[in-house]
Parts: structure tokens; C-alpha cells; sequence
């Protein structure tokens, strides 16, 4: 099956997250990732399952392809305003992960995070935009596939603009967990009703 992840894009100009399944053939998946904010982002991977983290600088409408294993779970972020120097270490204003580009952690909030888990339950494939870890940019998903798998999901609102002054950081919009630390907002010893 061939993944194209194309998660990222201003509110105006809206990327595109395209997956393409097809028939499993080699027990791998391609993801690529597509900058289609007007302004740079470095984009960053990190996968659970295999370990495996990576980062690259896209320009505006370029493109960064990656081979991943069928049962690879993990999350892809973009990272704005980020400066590296030429042995990739430097700092980004949001997602930054420990001040390198090819991130072996999870990026400092706040981060929209388009998460994925290939092949697991029934052969099944799942995808999500998570904004546990707070808001940078807007993130789709649009899946295409020649067997109808076409639901994607998306964060496309400006939540930015919107971000309660409480909750408000450089670059992006805080999660009120990260902000407030307490059960009502993070579910820590909750239960369902």
C-alpha cells in the first residue's frame, strides 16, 4: 500500500493529506509529506513502531518521501520559524524537539500532530489530527484509494487567531492541559458517565 501524507497548509492554502491503498504487496507503505503552507516549515516524523524519528526543511511545495513498514504507528508534525545550522542543530518557535532537525522525540508543544497506525487491527490502517499537544498550522488529511477509502480528517480552522489569551504561545496555541495541569483538562483519574 502507498501512503501520501500531505498534512500541512494555512487556512487559505490548505495542503493536501493524500493516501493512495492499494494492494499490499512488499509489507511496506510510502508516506510523503508536502509543504503546502506559502512560508518554510520543517517537517518531523517520529515513529513508536519501528523506533525511528527523522526531520527535513521543506520550501513551500516541496515534497519529502519516506518507506515505512506495513505495522509502523506514529506521528508526523510541522515545525515553524526554524533555524539549523549545517549539522542540523538549532531551534524551531513551535514542534521544536531538543533543538535538532532530525527529531528522536516527540515536538514541544504547541503542535498539530497528524497521527497514523498502518496495518494493525484486521489489516486496517487508522489516522487522526491530534491537538492534544495544542496548535502551529492547520493539518488535512484527504486519503485516495482504488478501493474507496476517501474519509480523511482535518484541522483546518484558525485556531490561532481564535486561541483564548490564556492559552496563547509564540507561534501557536497552547492545549489547556499543558497550560493548566489539572484533571478537568489533561483526563488524568477520570471517569466516563
Amino acid at each position: 500500500m502507498d501512503q501520501a501524507l500531505l498534512p500541512f497548509g494555512s487556512q487559505n492554502n490548505m495542503g493536501r493529506f493524500t493516501r493512495s491503498c492499494g494492494t499490499r504487496r512488499s509489507g511496506a507503505s510510502t508516506i510523503t509529506i508536502l509543504n503546502n503552507c506559502p512560508s518554510t516549515i520543517s517537517a518531523a516524523i517520529l515513529v513508536i513502531t519501528p523506533s525511528f524519528g527523522s526531520g527535513r526543511r521543506l520550501e513551500s511545495g516541496e515534497a519529502w518521501t519516506l518507506n515505512m513498514l506495513d505495522s509502523s504507528v506514529g506521528h508526523i508534525w510541522g515545525r515553524t520559524n526554524c533555524f539549523f545550522d549545517s549539522l542540523g542543530r538549532g531551534r524551531c518557535e513551535t514542534g521544536d524537539c531538543r533543538g535538532v532537525l532530525n527529531c528522536q522525540d516527540s515536538g514541544a508543544p504547541p503542535v498539530t500532530l497528524a497521527e497514523f497506525a498502518l496495518n494493525q487491527a484486521n489489516n486496517l490502517d487508522f489516522l487522526d489530527i491530534s491537538l492534544v499537544q495544542g496548535f502551529n498550522i492547520p493539518i488535512k488529511f484527504s486519503p485516495k484509494t482504488a478501493y474507496g477509502c476517501s474519509r480523511g480528517a482535518s484541522c483546518a480552522a484558525d485556531i490561532n487567531r481564535q486561541c483564548p489569551t490564556e492559552l496563547r504561545a509564540p507561534g501557536g496555541c497552547q492545549s489547556p492541559c499543558t497550560v493548566f495541569k489539572t484533571n478537568e483538562y489533561c483526563c488524568v483519574n477520570s471517569t466516563m458517565k
